[in-house]
């Protein structure tokens, strides 16, 4: 198994979720299904059949979250001293050449990815045209809206 790059952050909010399904979910939906079982017959009982699909989910949710955290290679972008180059977890400043419009991202794992907050993961277009460029170099990016070209203002790890 490969490992999966996550950030501490990331890796926190999968161990949060993972002892949320745990400790909460998982004990909601079983009373979910003794209460539909109370009801007597299975075959034409609706909740029943929601409960048993909910615990089905949180099952394989919980499955997927022990195997990333298993195969996790947890990186603190903090600690990291890349030299200025744009490499997993760094905290890129970029400017769109053709309109000067300004944009901030960090780096992340694919399970952490959220542009609305400026995350974008590290399979993305953007973040493999910005890896291993520095400061000052130009990142094209083939989008499906056509290409398109930054100039990296700046690069931070935090």
């Amino acid at each position: 198994m490969s490992t999966i790059p996550l950030t501490t952050r990331g890796a926190e909010k999968l161990k949060e979720e993972l002892q949320r399904l745990k400790t909460v979910e998982r004990h909601a939906v079983i009373q979910a299904i003794a209460e539909a079982r109370a009801q007597g017959d299975l075959s034409e009982n609706a909740e029943y059949d929601a409960a048993k699909d909910k615990q089905g989910f949180i099952e394989g949710r919980i499955l997927e979250i022990e195997s990333k955290l298993a195969a996790a290679q947890i990186i603190d972008p903090s600690t990291l001293d890349a030299g200025g180059r744009v490499v997993f977890g760094a905290t890129v400043e970029l400017e769109e050449e053709e309109s000067g419009a300004k944009v901030t991202y960090q780096i992340v794992g694919d399970d952490e990815a959220d542009l609305k907050l400026g995350l974008i993961s590290i399979s993305s277009p953007i973040a493999r045209a910005m890896i291993g460029k520095e400061a000052g170099d130009v990142a094209e990016v083939r989008a499906p809206g056509g290409v398109k070209t930054y100039e990296i203002v700046a690069v931070r790890y935090q």
